[in-house]
């Protein structure tokens, strides 16, 4: 599955890979790599492999599950596919209270107990994702742990899951589409080593230039 969805993220530029020149990210890092996975909504045969993958990972990870909820915006629209192929109840969670009405940060009905999944589209660093699962514990959500399309496999989200006792997996990772994306001819072999060494740290800009 993992070689599948990558194929599927690079063939629709969902994840893009520019070694050559960087992009930047609203944190001021340069990154080989632009990720923008709400582009699996547009493409009908990719879709029904991620929402069909996200529903296989619910089922093979967490059986226990009786709620999706969806990380807000960019988890929305997974949630509730997938909640549907499920039969399962969805809801999301705002990245803040509302400043009207009830002021909720958690859409949809919400039960104490509730054995819950959150439905994430990628996980970098991990603090946004950590924050929804907060949110929800706080309500008193049992969540059992986070699916989501991509992750980084960055040390520092890593190490955020595992402070927070959480479980997350994923249909597809950045060593993955990193090794697809050589193979496919989307870049080098030798780029690859690069990314790499983007992943491990991102801050350090050294791999900027090591392929000219």
């Amino acid at each position: 599955m993992k070689e599948l969805i990558a194929k599927d993220l690079l063939k629709i530029k969902a994840v893009f890979l520019r070694p050559e020149e960087p992009f930047i990210w609203a944190s001021g890092i340069k990154s080989p790599v632009y990720c923008d996975n709400r582009l699996t909504l547009s493409d009908v045969q990719v879709r029904g492999d991620v929402e069909n993958g996200l529903a296989k990972l619910v089922r093979e990870n967490f059986p226990e599950a009786q709620a999706l909820m969806g990380t807000s915006t960019a988890g929305i629209a997974h949630a509730a596919i997938t909640a549907h192929i499920m039969g399962l109840p969805m809801g999301y969670v705002r990245g803040g209270n509302k400043d009207h009405g009830r002021q909720n940060r958690i859409e949809g009905r919400l039960e104490k107990g509730e054995k819950v999944v959150v439905v994430e589209d990628l996980i970098s660093t991990g603090g946004s994702v950590i924050e929804v699962v907060n949110a929800l514990r706080e309500e008193g959500a049992e969540v059992l742990g986070i699916v989501c399309i991509f992750t980084y496999g960055m040390k520092r989200g890593l190490e955020r899951l595992a402070e927070a006792g959480v479980q997350a997996v994923s249909l597809t990772d950045f060593d993955t589409v990193a090794r697809v994306a050589a193979q496919e001819g989307y870049i080098s072999k030798d780029d690859v080593e690069r990314l790499m060494a983007f992943r491990d740290n991102p801050s350090d800009e050294s791999w900027i230039g090591a392929g000219r």
